[in-house]
């Protein structure tokens, strides 16, 4: 497994603005959200936005270092405009080069980021380079799902075949491990209109470690990691979290779903309560 890794998800919201100015309405907020989802409905029988029409507002990271110290991290609009949000996140890539790990994150979370930067003119060239600038990563870059600089896990578990794609929440629950605990991203606009900032970043942080863990296993089943290895990194992980307050009920489920399944009962057995 190459060190450093950096573990992420974005949440985002309806662009409304953008919405009305590419379909030309002028109507109240309530009014627009509402045209648009039925806009939307009709181009494609479902209420999901198409990606160019979502802006973000919270991206969280897990990061690990050459020693294995983990960083869990979010960027949220309760402290930073979108702008801000896309800075801070695209400014890691200027200083180092890990390997990303995503959980359907080529076909939304980076497109997403690609859209939303240029909306608001930055540049990435250590993102999103594809050896135009650096030779080395004509083949692989962030954006090349047959190499292993960006590891989409939703990608690379269906064999690179979208009629195999999994839900995050299922595979983890599958695996063992909490899954997203009854929330999902519907919440996410509730959680911006009331300003419940610390759910809004609860649930983006564990996505997050549900894909770090799903990561640890793929990484185990590739060779790239031996089971000691693995039960190192399990170990290190919920060692890590005793020490994030936020994080204590993801905890607490984990020690739950752990039981489910033989491989990870004995995830907690050597850890202290």
């Amino acid at each position: 497994m190459r060190l450093p890794v950096l573990v992420f998800d974005i949440e985002t919201l309806t662009d409304l603005k953008s919405g009305a100015h590419l379909y030309g309405l002028d109507l109240p907020q309530d009014d627009l959200e509402q045209a648009l989802a039925k806009l939307r409905r009709q181009e494609s029988g479902m209420d999901f936005q198409r990606l160019a029409l979502h802006e973000i507002v919270c991206i969280s990271g897990l990061w690990i270092d050459e020693n294995g110290v983990m960083k869990l991290f979010s960027f949220s609009r309760e402290h930073y405009t979108e702008t801000e949000i896309l800075q801070k996140f695209l400014s890691i890539f200027d200083k180092r080069h890990p390997t990303l790990v995503s959980w359907n994150g080529s076909q939304f979370d980076l497109p997403v980021i690609l859209f939303r930067a240029m909306y608001h003119g930055l540049s990435a060239p250590s993102l999103f380079d594809q050896g135009e600038i650096d030779t080395q990563k004509r083949y692989n870059n962030y954006q090349n799902r047959y190499h292993n600089r960006h590891v989409d896990l939703m990608d690379v578990m269906a064999m690179f075949n979208g009629r195999h794609f999994q839900k995050l929440d299922d595979v983890a629950h599958l695996l063992g491990y909490p899954g997203k605990r009854g929330i999902s991203g519907y919440f996410v606009p509730e959680y911006v209109n009331t300003q419940q900032w610390l759910k809004l970043t609860s649930y983006c942080e564990g996505d997050v470690l549900n894909t770090w863990l799903i990561f640890l296993r793929w990484a185990l089943l590739k060779g790239q990691i031996s089971l000691q290895d693995h039960r190192l990194w399990i170990q290190a992980s919920i060692h890590y979290l005793q020490g994030q307050a936020q994080q204590h009920e993801f905890l607490n489920v984990w020690r739950e779903t752990s039981q489910r399944t033989e491989f990870t009962q004995a995830d907690f057995s050597s850890t202290p309560d």
